[in-house]
């Protein structure tokens, strides 16, 4: 089931109306989980880094062993004349995907050269109201290493565990959950990359390797240090998010939300979280 409406899907080189089917029982992301995707945003009428997010996915893909086969200007092309189906004041998640559909070595390695799949899927997602919030609490599962997965990939393969997290979260009460790495430390949130704000200060977990030091999270950083906030990529505990004055998760589908709770903590939506989003669309305004 689609989580959005209105869907547009460019497959085979041309624009479909509909949720349309693009995989076949035996291409080889069907079966063997060689699938990366990225998201971008149409929202008031912009398409915030929309060239980064199409990047994204090529690098993702040659990550899972998968060949790109559109390049980044092509892909913007192809997602801007998708959204002049839409109404300007629409607000449109943008999805493009690659899938492996020969296999290779044994099967399990994609075929080097081999054919790849590849679509995308334009579907109206509202954006989030200003005061919708997030609560937080831990979970039992952690984000793996390289070692383990293809953390350095937006790879399909890698949510049925963030699945995991939520629904613990969830059975406990809480919308979402604040997830250590490896070692015990504070990596981000299960759907988001995550940031504590204390005495004017914003401090968010150093990328490491076990999480995507996502795209918006980045466009934060630039924009906060740019207004003059200080801010600091370190190793952080779950106790500085218990000691923070504010918390707010980043990420391209909501862009920023404010968090309320970290288990019986509990915060205000802050100046901080407020002017994050305030900066964030003045930004992307300024870029057209």
């Amino acid at each position: 089931m689609p989580t959005g409406t209105n869907i547009k899907t460019y497959f085979d080189g041309s624009w479909h109306d509909g949720d349309i089917a693009v995989m076949k029982a035996a291409d080889h992301g069907t079966w063997l989980g060689s699938n990366v995707f990225d998201g971008a945003r149409f929202a008031n009428g912009l398409t915030p880094d929309l060239d980064k997010h199409c990047a994204r996915v090529n690098a993702s893909a040659e990550a899972l062993m998968v060949t790109p086969t559109v390049s980044t200007e092509e892909m913007v092309d192809i997602v801007r004349e998708g959204l002049k189906m839409y109404a300007p004041d629409a607000a449109v998640y943008i999805r493009p995907m690659y899938w492996a559909i020969d296999g290779g070595m044994s099967a399990i390695v994609p075929k080097e050269g081999g054919e790849t799949g590849f679509a995308i899927c334009l579907e109206e997602i509202p954006m989030a109201a200003p005061g919708d919030a997030a609560t937080l609490t831990r979970t039992r599962f952690r984000r793996p290493v390289m070692e383990d997965a293809v953390v350095n990939a937006k790879a399909a393969c890698l949510y049925p565990n963030n699945a995991r997290m939520l629904a613990e979260a969830r059975t406990k009460g809480f919308t979402n959950a604040l997830v250590a790495d490896a070692l015990g430390n504070v990596a981000e949130a299960a759907t988001a990359n995550v940031f504590a704000v204390r005495d004017g200060e914003v401090f968010t977990p150093v990328p490491n390797g076990t999480f995507l030091a996502g795209i918006t999270r980045a466009r934060h950083i630039a924009n906060l240090r740019a207004d003059g906030v200080t801010v600091h990529e370190s190793v952080m505990s779950f106790q500085d998010f218990h000691d923070a004055d504010e918390v707010f998760l980043s990420g391209n589908m909501m862009k920023v939300t404010p968090v309320t709770a970290f288990d019986d903590t509990h915060y205000q939506i802050g100046p901080v979280t407020r002017r994050v989003r305030d900066l964030y669309w003045d930004w992307a305004a300024s870029t057209g």
